[in-house]
């Protein structure tokens, strides 16, 4: 089976330059007519020129496709709506959404200023809430639509000096685990990508030889499963140096104990017990835990009954 993009019109955010200039051109050689945006600012998020955007656009369009420039900020609510609307008075619709944009205000949790923090989340979560927000009708109307979140192992794992990007990106994860069950009926499809690739968000942070096989090119493979008509929703594909996996949020059988005045030092002497992984599932909704807890609940009364 062919990844084609034929008739669908897609945003990619943060797509002036690296990884997100890469989902851009893999989309548009592929078929879709793509809204390039870009706010042109540095990797800390200051200034701004919509000249990359504009210069993504031209290879596109000397490759032989269709494509056009914004230079919204992605925390701009306004600004974001207009983008679409401007692919909406362009092409008719908008199929895809790419939340690509993202700025690095990274150290220490001790020496991070606040409005640093504040800011890193402002782009990543609510930059990505903004844009979902914005294509949404649109999407429900036409019954089909395409959205992929880019988190990173940093918030799912974790990494020294990001507490504010880490906090954001699995902020990205919990937003498409809602948005995926909101947008099932509605031919919606929701994803999270985690890719692993030298951009200049990376630059002196690992050695040559490593840099050198994260190439944003990579990455775009997993981009474009998830953007698919054929893809699946709620899931987290981990992406980088031609590897791919996926990751789960997960939940473990665990054990019933009860109320009682004890259960604190029971709970502690039998932790090992309830973070044990040799039984866990993946809930398919925050439900799940209540449902799980009630049933053991239940079966351990059951059990005092006999």
């Amino acid at each position: 089976m062919a990844i084609r993009f034929d008739g669908k019109v897609a945003i990619v955010t943060g797509a002036g330059g690296g990884l997100g200039r890469q989902h851009a051109l893999a989309l548009a050689a592929r078929g879709a007519k793509v809204v390039v945006n870009d706010l042109g600012g540095a990797v800390d998020g200051s200034g701004g020129s919509v000249t990359a955007a504009e210069a993504v656009v031209a290879e596109i369009r000397a490759a032989g496709g269709e494509a056009i420039a914004n230079g919204a900020s992605v925390t701009d609510f306004e600004a974001v709506q207009a983008m679409v609307q401007q692919a909406i008075d362009t092409w008719g619709r908008v199929d895809i959404l790419v939340n690509n944009a993202g700025i690095l205000r990274d150290k220490s949790f001790a020496k991070m200023d606040m409005a640093d923090f504040r800011l890193v989340v402002d782009v990543h979560l609510m930059g990505a809430a903004h844009c979902c927000k914005a294509v949404w009708p649109h999407m429900i109307e036409q019954k089909y639509g395409r959205i992929v979140m880019t988190t990173s192992s940093t918030g799912l794992y974790g990494n020294f000096g990001q507490a504010n990007y880490g906090a954001a990106k699995l902020a990205q994860v919990g937003l498409m685990q809602t948005l995926a069950i909101e947008g099932a009926k509605y031919g919606i499809h929701v994803n999270a990508l985690a890719p692993t690739a030298h951009t200049r968000m990376t630059e002196g942070l690992l050695p040559q030889p490593v840099l050198d096989a994260l190439t944003p090119e990579a990455v775009v493979p997993a981009m474009l499963v998830l953007a698919h008509e054929s893809a699946p929703s709620r899931t987290i594909l981990l992406a980088g140096a031609g590897s791919f996996e996926a990751a789960h949020i997960t939940m473990t059988e665990g054990i019933h104990l009860g109320a009682g005045a004890m259960v604190p030092e029971q709970l502690a002497e039998q932790l090992a017990s309830v973070t044990d992984r040799s039984s866990e599932q993946v809930p398919q909704g925050g439900s799940a835990q209540g449902t799980h807890e009630f049933e053991k609940a239940m079966a351990a009364a059951a059990s005092l009954a006999l």
